[in-house]
C-alpha cells in the first residue's frame, strides 16, 4: 500500500506551518483534527464513525475509558475490532519531543500495560513511536525503553507499507498486527527495532519520494 496523496499533503502542510505547530499555543485537539484523524483514516479506520455504528461497535473511541477499576487516565484513541480494543494511540503536541522525553512514553505504556494490549502508538505526527505493552513500565525508564518502532514524518512515504502492514484495519483483520506483535517478543532491548529485524518481517518496498 503506497503512501496516498493525502499523507503527502499532510507532510507538506506540516512543513509549511512547522514553526506555528511548535508554538505552545498549538494544542493536542487541533493536532488530532488536522493530522492524526486523517492519518488513521488513510489506514482504513472510520475515525469519525461515518458509518453510524452504535457506541458498542464503533471502530475508534476517542478518550477511551479503560475497563479496569484501578486504571487512571483515558487514552486519546482506542482502535477496535468488533468492540474489542486492539491498540491505543496517545498524542502529544509537536512541541513535545517524543523521541527523548520519557514521560509521554511512560503514560502510553502505563495505558497499554494496564489494558494488556501488545502494542501502542505515541505520536505528534512529527514522530511515530510504537511500544511493546508487555514490558512493565518503570518511572526510571528512558523514552526508548520498550520502543519497537520509530519513524519521522518525512519517512512516512518510504515506510508507509510497514505502517499499514501493522496498523491498518485490513492488517488487523488479516492477522498481520498479531504476527508483528508476536515477533517483537524476542526484542526485549531498550531501543528501536533495527532495520535488519524489520526487513525480516516486511517485504522490501519501493521508496515513495515527496513531490
Amino acid at each position: 500500500m503506497p503512501a496516498r496523496n493525502k499523507i503527502i499533503e499532510l507532510i507538506e502542510k506540516f512543513d509549511k506551518f512547522y514553526k506555528q505547530l511548535h508554538s505552545p499555543d498549538y494544542n493536542e485537539t487541533e493536532l488530532r483534527v488536522e493530522y492524526i484523524n486523517p492519518f488513521f483514516g488513510e489506514l482504513g479506520w472510520d475515525v469519525d464513525n461515518k458509518q453510524g455504528y452504535s457506541q458498542v461497535y464503533r471502530e475508534v473511541i476517542h478518550e477511551a475509558k479503560m475497563k479496569r477499576k484501578d486504571a487512571t487516565g483515558r487514552p486519546d484513541y482506542s482502535f477496535r475490532i468488533g468492540g474489542v480494543p486492539k491498540f491505543y494511540v496517545e498524542t502529544k503536541k509537536p512541541a513535545v519531543n517524543i523521541e527523548t522525553d520519557p514521560n509521554p512514553a511512560l503514560q502510553l505504556r502505563s495505558y497499554i500495560w494496564t489494558a494488556k494490549l501488545p502494542l501502542g502508538i505515541l505520536t505528534d505526527f512529527e514522530e511515530f513511536a510504537v511500544y511493546d505493552g508487555r514490558i512493565k513500565p518503570n518511572k526510571n525508564d528512558k523514552a526508548s525503553t520498550a520502543r519497537v518502532l520509530f519513524i519521522k514524518y518525512h519517512d512516512y512515504p518510504e515506510k508507509w507499507d510497514k505502517i499499514a502492514s501493522i496498523f491498518s484495519k485490513e492488517a488487523i483483520l488479516k492477522g498481520s498486527f498479531d504476527e508483528f506483535a508476536e515477533s517483537t517478543k524476542a526484542k526485549k532491548g531498550t531501543s528501536d527495532v533495527d532495520e535488519e529485524f524489520l526487513d525480516c518481517f516486511f517485504k522490501p518496498t519501493p521508496v515513495h519520494k515527496l513531490r
